[in-house]
């Protein structure tokens, strides 16, 4: 998984941590929520604000 798989990314925030409202995520808990998924395998420093934010629009959409 790479930090361009947005939807992949939310299923499998949204499957593994239903306890969170990704509303009310910080983009640095998300990070790392990101980085310790077992299957992603991207450079952290290819992160940046705009991936945060379509993954944290995605994991919405994903609740919704």
């Amino acid at each position: 998984m790479k930090w361009s798989d947005i939807n992949d990314i939310a299923t499998y925030l949204a499957d593994q941590h239903p306890e969170i409202e990704p509303q009310q995520i910080r983009f640095s808990q998300l990070r790392k929520l990101i980085l310790e998924i077992p299957e992603f395998d991207d450079k952290p420093e290819y992160c940046g604000e705009r991936i945060l934010e379509a993954v944290q629009q995605a994991w919405i959409d994903e609740v919704s």
